[in-house]
């Protein structure tokens, strides 16, 4: 297990909301040792002192439920240093020393190739790990172009591309309750299910993050890496096991299977829009051009949907649909499988047979089985509900990806092809907005998103 982490991007908001929080969850659960050693890298100036008190007090903030031993741990095993992640010689300064290095790169997609070009300089101890944060580049040419760069400096068994999704227990339990319970596995395909939804939708507005939202928006932060990973693991065949390779060839079969999107599939199957001015319960949330920090004259979507299809034996005919938005009435953070009606109803019965739907609550955790039964009357059908309640999870998302990058374990890691197809599941989708073949729809802030089509 690698005992020396580099994040770079330290002072960022990553670092202080997950990073942080998750090693301090890693302590408190026994898995890091006193010889553990982080070391956090900025272009600011700091003295470790100083950031020390920075460090502690984002843990008061973020890691209240972990123990307080647990922060104050964190805080005295951090150390500064000022370094810009694209210079070899600053590179080369902080992973000198004995044995290997995780070199956390939580920092825009833009920099990621300057800082792996000045790694090849820099003399990256041997089993040393690079870890990137989604989005990875901003279209299909710069996966491609990272993928090639990487190569250069480590093998892609020591690259970790994260999605912390994918280390949320309620997005796990998808695999678990499909595979795990031969009463689902025998329904899960295009014969029983008629469509499946990915949704993502926030009632938080921008909440300061204009310096990286307003360059990425809707589709490339939700749907491009999130919400496509997500449609893996439920789309999927059954891997032969959740080792690395059989797990992440099982995913990829899924992303290859996605149907190319034409222009006018794209007309039709999509949507964006984003927000105006509104009240999201007692707030009032300025129209997104507004905000500070925003290029009014963009075009940066802060809602998208897009309608997929898969062409293979399993799911021809299923429609899986991708939402994401932020400044809406509710939030609604769940994958919908929703099952076709009944064939037939006895004659005589009063009342409708909803169709049935299998709820995975993603925040707050949850599933939900939504079914039909006789009422209280002779003859009546009524909905009926089936609710449970998952168990909190051992450790929150980045604690278990942090866990897993420093262990090995690539599992939950995106391997090179899989982010160079998920990309060009979505190059036809950004292509026709790039060139306003859709046009980008309004919504109120506080309300359900924009008003549906006609039609």
């Amino acid at each position: 297990m690698i005992e020396r982490l580099v994040v770079f991007g330290a002072t960022g908001d990553l670092n202080a909301r997950y990073l942080l929080p998750g090693l301090a969850a890693l302590r408190a659960a026994g898995h890091l040792g006193d010889g553990f050693r982080l070391v956090c890298a900025d272009r600011k100036d700091w003295d470790d002192e100083g950031f020390r008190g920075w460090v502690a007090e984002q843990l008061d903030r973020h890691a209240g439920s972990s123990p307080a031993d647990a922060r104050r741990w964190v805080a005295r095993a951090t150390r500064f240093q000022r370094a810009d992640a694209t210079d070899p010689t600053d590179l080369a300064s902080l992973i000198t020393g004995d044995g290997p290095v995780a070199l956390y790169f939580a920092l825009p997609p833009a920099v990621f190739p300057g800082a792996v070009t000045a790694l090849r300089g820099a003399g990256l101890p041997p089993g040393s790990r690079i870890v990137l944060e989604k989005p990875f580049g901003e279209n299909l040419a710069d996966a491609q172009e990272l993928n090639r760069l990487l190569s250069e400096v480590v093998p892609e068994q020591a690259v970790f591309r994260v999605d912390h999704f994918l280390a949320m227990t309620t997005v796990q339990n998808l695999l678990g309750s499909r595979l795990a319970n031969r009463v689902l596995e025998p329904l899960w395909n295009s014969a029983h299910i008629s469509e499946i939804e990915i949704v993502w939708d926030e009632s938080l507005a921008l909440e300061g993050r204009a310096g990286y939202y307003d360059g990425v928006g809707a589709l490339k932060d939700m749907v491009q890496n999130h919400l496509l990973q997500v449609l893996c693991l439920v789309a999927m065949e059954p891997p032969l096991s959740l080792g690395e390779r059989d797990l992440r060839d099982r995913k990829i079969d899924v992303l290859r299977s996605v149907r190319p999107l034409t222009d006018e599939d794209v007309l039709r199957r999509t949507r964006r829009a984003r927000y105006l001015a509104g009240r999201i319960g007692d707030r009032r949330v300025p129209a997104y051009v507004d905000e500070d920090g925003v290029d009014p004259r963009g075009r940066t979507e802060t809602f998208a949907e897009v309608e997929l299809q898969l062409d293979s034996w399993r799911w021809s005919g299923t429609t899986f649909r991708l939402r994401s938005g932020k400044a809406l009435k509710d939030d609604r953070k769940e994958v919908a499988v929703r099952f076709r009606p009944v064939p037939h109803l006895p004659f005589g019965h009063s009342g409708e047979a909803v169709p049935n739907v299998l709820r995975f609550g993603l925040d707050p955790e949850s599933v939900t089985l939504a079914l039909t039964g006789i009422g209280s009357g002779p003859q009546t059908l009524t909905p009926l509900t089936m609710t449970a309640q998952m168990e909190p999870a051992d450790l929150p998302a980045y604690g278990r990806l942090l866990l897993d990058v420093l262990r090995g374990d690539a599992a939950l890691s995106i391997r090179g092809d899989e982010a160079e197809e998920a990309w060009r599941v979505l190059t036809p989708v950004m292509s026709a907005w790039s060139n306003d073949l859709v046009p980008l729809e309004e919504y109120p802030a506080g309300s359900g998103g924009p008003a549906p089509r006609d039609g």
